[in-house]
């Protein structure tokens, strides 16, 4: 007999998938949520036969439990533990644990996949070309190479896990990977993956109305409060205010804390860690402890939201030899212009003492430090006839 415990999200339930897969009626799975992790193991501990074989995929169970499965472990053996977050990777030194984040090509790896080559290895699946792509959607998603790859499938599949109950989607990729020969969604799943589409559009479009900019500890942040669709509110946030190291997605009602990041030089896991919480690179969360409601919550609760820069513009672009407008709430007028081969900024007509490498830099600047927003072209145009007036 098998018990695997995992986590609820797409990666988690990949795994429980692949377990009722490998093991039919042999296996118990239990979807947890971080909180809840704690609490199976310590039933599966003072309950469980100890000829059941457990398996504990994308998930880390907390010290306490660390040595109670260490113990109980070097009695028993009948445990595996399989991680791919950089905050797991004191586990891999248990004889128990196996913690990869990384495979020997520098592909990210998640709990899907890692379980995949585990169940394949050891003879419990065989590995064929449906499955084999159902776990790289899955790996995609999770580690954000969707994004890089533009793989608008592995998105849909998170999208689709989310419409549907867990014990839906589980039913429905089981039938689905036992017969397939190549992974796809069926007629109806891609009419409702279109309207869910234009769903999350719409909702994305009202976040970045409310998304206020907060300077917290030695990064600039983006606070939104949200309770749906973090991974792709997270993804356009963090392209529009691309100044921003990161975005903060409070979740007031779960009392949680989602980080996301679309840069390389910001590790959202550090972040999330000094809160208690862990993940990955560029996605990762936390509970909202009292030190993370002080600085994402009553800190940000009297700022005003960022302000939006202006759309359609033919001739106040960004990155133009002509120069870039802005203009803040104190009507302050900010001007971003090339001269030899740096970048200037202009405050008020008087040039501050710091230049730029790149236009990018300028603009970050200008938005971290005035909370400045490109204007309309008329606004440019005007500003531009007053300069020549002046000379």
């Amino acid at each position: 007999m098998y018990k695997l415990l995992t986590h609820n999200d797409l990666d988690g339930v990949g795994c429980g998938i692949l377990a009722k897969l490998a093991f039919g009626p042999d296996v118990k799975v239990r979807y947890n949520s971080v909180a809840s992790l704690n609490r199976e193991i310590e039933f599966f501990l003072e309950n469980d036969s100890t000829e059941t074989y457990l398996f504990i995929t994308d998930l880390s169970p907390n010290e306490e439990n660390v040595n109670r499965l260490n113990e109980y472990y070097e009695k028993h053996g009948n445990i595996q533990l399989i991680d791919h977050h950089k905050s797991a990777l004191h586990l891999d030194d248990c004889k128990w644990g196996y913690v990869v984040v990384e495979d020997t090509l520098g592909n990210l790896t998640s709990a899907t996949s890692l379980f995949y080559e585990y169940l394949v290895s050891m003879n419990f699946l065989e590995a064929n070309t449906a499955l084999s792509e159902f776990v790289e959607l899955v790996r995609q998603y999770d580690t954000w190479e969707w994004e890089k790859n533009e793989n608008q499938k592995a998105h849909s599949l998170n999208s689709l896990f989310y419409l549907v109950s867990i014990d839906d989607f589980e039913e429905t990729m089981i039938e689905r990977l036992s017969s397939a020969e190549h992974f796809d969604f069926d007629a109806f799943e891609k009419r409702l993956l279109n309207m869910e589409e234009d769903k999350i559009e719409r909702y994305i479009r009202r976040k970045k109305r409310e998304i206020v900019q907060a300077k917290v500890r030695n990064h600039y942040a983006g606070v939104v409060y949200a309770e749906s669709y973090h991974s792709e509110l997270g993804n356009e946030l963090g392209k529009e205010y691309a100044h921003l190291d990161y975005i903060v997605i409070l979740n007031m009602g779960g009392k949680r804390i989602s980080y996301r990041t679309i840069h390389d030089h910001v590790d959202v896991s550090e972040i999330a860690g000094h809160y208690g919480g862990g993940g990955h690179q560029k996605a990762s969360g936390s509970i909202l402890t009292d030190e993370a409601y002080k600085h994402y919550v009553l800190d940000t609760f009297p700022l005003e939201s960022i302000q939006e820069d202006a759309k359609r513009n033919r001739y106040n672009v960004k990155n133009s030899t002509f120069g870039s407008l802005y203009k803040n709430r104190k009507n302050d007028i900010l001007f971003i212009f090339p001269k030899k081969e740096l970048w200037i900024v202009e405050k008020n007509n008087t040039e501050v003492k710091q230049s730029f490498s790149n236009f990018e830099a300028a603009e970050s600047f200008v938005k971290r430090n005035f909370e400045a927003a490109l204007v309309k072209d008329d606004l440019f145009v005007d500003y531009l006839i007053q300069e020549v007036k002046k000379k």
